[in-house]
């Protein structure tokens, strides 16, 4: 019997919406077809969260590793257009089988594939959003995939650990679960009898990423050190996470009754708006800002918008609007925030005076750089 941790009741208790990814290893058999009982009995468990009055958000992998099977193909391929056919095969099986589970307890399955490019651009952000939410009204189960069909590598997320972190920031007290096909983090080679699960994380330590390696599953693209990047943009804005065995049966039913099971990752930073949240963890910046000390400490611990006078140099090209990425003297990315100026204007006045912008473009468009309001400091979190 396991036992019931009080933190891990609390954060259960506290949850509105479980975002649930699932790795492309959990749902498949041993020749890389999609296993039917597995997603089968997903389905199960994801009634009786639902049943809770909870809402689910499932981010699934597994459309690669079902069109290999389908095609009769022996390896992952290499290439990014057998990588797409792959895709585009599987997953029309993929969301056809999480349907039919679904349907059996009275759900439809719908199916959301988005690009990186989706949450860069805001509206396209919102409109995610707002579907999933729609979807909710409906009792409906969302089910995200990474458009693998037409990504490419300038806008792909790199793996569904990520795209599931950035998918929590859509929906209103979530609790992310990613399940996997280890029982979690192992303070050791969790192949060897000598090293232990870790229950629960509370601080970020350069011990407890050092217990990361970069190795994927066979068929997936995320190791262990991904998911802890993904845990980690995750945790800094005040949500919880936990990785689990999506291959021990019943782990869904385990964690609603808050077991110890796999590891739960404890919020680190206070809760971000979502418009806050957006700019310092989705979107990618396209510049980069060195900042004096003065104008470090004035926007990490003064609350202050950014003044040219602060920038000592720049670096990237881009336009008004865009996500940069600010920089202490120590080298540190401790902030990020969307420039007021485009990049030749502002090379043209860092390191000056507000009063001395007119004389040098023609006129003052804004008094800051960067406002306060499209500031968002990482709390000493770096963003993946």
């Amino acid at each position: 019997m396991q036992t019931v941790s009080l933190t891990r009741r609390e954060v259960i208790e506290t949850a509105e919406t479980l975002v649930i990814k699932i790795g492309t290893n959990v749902l498949s058999c041993a020749d890389d077809t999609l296993d039917p009982t597995r997603i089968e009995s997903l389905a199960e468990q994801i009634h009786r969260v639902k049943e809770t009055g909870r809402k689910v958000v499932v981010v699934s992998s597994g459309a690669i590793g079902a069109g290999m099977g389908l095609l009769g193909l022996k390896e992952r391929p290499k290439d990014l257009g057998h990588l797409q056919a792959s895709a585009a095969v599987g997953q029309a099986h993929l969301i056809r089988r999480y349907d039919r589970c679904l349907q059996k307890h009275g759900y439809h399955a719908a199916q959301l594939l988005v690009t990186a490019n989706d949450f860069k651009n805001r509206t396209r952000y919102l409109n995610v959003r707002n579907t999933i939410h729609t979807l909710f009204e409906y009792g409906a189960v969302p089910i995200v995939n990474e458009n693998d069909t037409v990504s490419i590598q300038e806008i792909k997320f790199g793996d569904n650990d990520h795209l599931a972190a950035m998918v929590t920031s859509l929906v209103k007290k979530p609790l992310l679960v990613i399940l996997s096909v280890v029982d979690g983090l192992y303070d050791g080679d969790p192949k060897s009898p000598e090293s232990h699960r870790i229950s629960q994380v509370q601080d970020w330590t350069p011990e407890l990423l050092a217990l990361a390696t970069d190795d994927s599953s066979s068929l997936g693209t995320g190791g262990m050190k991904s998911k802890l990047q993904a845990v980690r943009s995750a945790t800094a804005v005040g949500e919880n996470v936990i990785i689990a065995n999506g291959q021990q049966e019943g782990i869904l039913d385990q964690i609603l009754k808050a077991e110890d099971v796999g590891t739960l990752f404890l919020a680190q930073g206070a809760s971000v708006s979502a418009w806050k949240r957006w700019i310092g963890y989705t979107i990618r910046p396209k510049g980069k800002f060195h900042l004096d000390a003065g104008a470090t400490k004035a926007i990490r611990d003064g609350g202050k918008s950014l003044l040219a006078i602060g920038i000592q140099s720049i670096d990237g090209t881009f336009e008004s609007g865009e996500a940069v990425t600010l920089v202490s003297p120590s080298g540190e990315e401790f902030a990020r925030g969307l420039s007021n100026y485009n990049s030749s204007d502002l090379a043209k006045i860092v390191m000056r005076r507000s009063d001395q912008i007119a004389t040098i473009l023609g006129a003052v468009p804004y008094s800051e750089v960067i406002h306060r309001d499209n500031l968002a400091v990482l709390e000493n979190h770096p963003a993946v």
